[in-house]
């Protein structure tokens, strides 16, 4: 990669301005000054800026936040606050929401900048589970459980829902594991019976469980394991 485009992803600042930067002999490359902005780097260079080393992407990146309420999971909006605002990382905004959650609901997000491992959590062919802890305004009702195992008819769709887990804490503290990821599911699965969600929490992506030393608004980098976990069959994932 290039020494100005290097420095421009980095910094998050235009072409000119790492030239600028460049040239005015704030960089350097394992210790020398270097002002040619066409400079190739190597895997194993060290840039520093200013006394501060830059990292260099030797691959792709997965991370899992603790997502308060009140952000959205696109990388921009115009409207809302969005959660790349916690990921303090070189080139956050090249990193996606693998399975976004509503503005108002909390839990596990994954973010990567790998396309393909993504699409192996959101594509329904993959039947990603997915766990949500939910807070509802009224009592379950004793036949929900048989309810959501048989599938629910949800407003304005053609098919009922694939057979969900129903796990009962408390009449109003309850565990949903999906297979699917239609459009607000949980919400509109408990509208289809009649009750109507007050607070939703996601706890799980696939065999991926938020970590609970995650305060709200915190993340960390995921394990080997963790990452090796998504898509690949039962027998072949790490216990």
């Amino acid at each position: 990669m290039r020494l100005d485009k290097f420095i421009s992803q980095q910094l998050e600042i235009s072409r000119a301005i790492a030239h600028r930067e460049i040239r005015g002999q704030r960089v350097t490359v394992n210790g020398e000054i270097v002002r040619d902005t066409a400079f190739k780097l190597l895997p194993d260079h060290e840039v520093v800026y200013d006394g501060n080393v830059l990292q260099m992407q030797t691959g792709p990146r997965y991370f899992m936040l603790n997502k308060p309420q009140g952000y959205v999971c696109s990388t921009d909006d115009p409207d809302h606050p969005t959660i790349i605002y916690f990921i303090e990382e070189p080139m956050s905004f090249k990193l996606h929401a693998a399975g976004r959650l509503d503005i108002d609901t909390t839990g596990l997000v994954l973010l990567t900048d790998d396309g393909q491992w993504s699409h192996r959590i959101t594509s329904p062919r993959h039947h990603c589970e997915k766990t949500y802890r939910v807070t509802l305004e009224s009592p379950v009702s004793d036949d929900t459980a048989a309810q959501f195992t048989a599938g629910v008819q949800l407003h304005n769709e053609k098919s009922l829902t694939k057979p969900a887990q129903l796990e009962v804490i408390t009449p109003t503290d309850v565990r949903l594991t999906l297979s699917e990821g239609r459009y607000h599911q949980v919400k509109r699965m408990f509208a289809a019976v009649g009750n109507r969600v007050l607070e939703l929490h996601r706890e799980r992506i696939g065999d991926i469980v938020l970590d609970a030393d995650l305060e709200p608004g915190e993340y960390r980098a995921l394990t080997e394991e963790e990452i090796a976990s998504i898509g690949l069959p039962k027998e072949l994932q790490t216990k």
